[in-house]
């Protein structure tokens, strides 16, 4: 049997952003916008294959209203 591979920190971040971002009824669109980022790149960040700065870190937490280290605080 194969165990699934862990989620890597990418991904972690990704999934917390779009539940984050759901939870406020927000679309990609409406939510980049709020954030000052394009939609594309916010999609690639949801789907965990962007490998966002700190820099983008903080305008995605601005964007959804949150402190940096809520956006960031994971699960293990």
């Amino acid at each position: 049997m194969h165990a699934s591979a862990p989620m890597d920190v990418c991904q972690k971040l990704g999934l917390r952003v779009q539940q984050l971002r759901q939870a406020k009824g927000w679309s990609q669109d409406e939510f980049a916008h709020r954030a000052n980022l394009h939609r594309t790149y916010v999609s690639g960040v949801e789907r965990g294959i962007r490998n966002p700065t700190i820099t983008v870190l903080e305008k995605l937490a601005s964007g959804l209203e949150i402190t940096l280290s809520d956006l960031v605080a994971l699960e293990e």
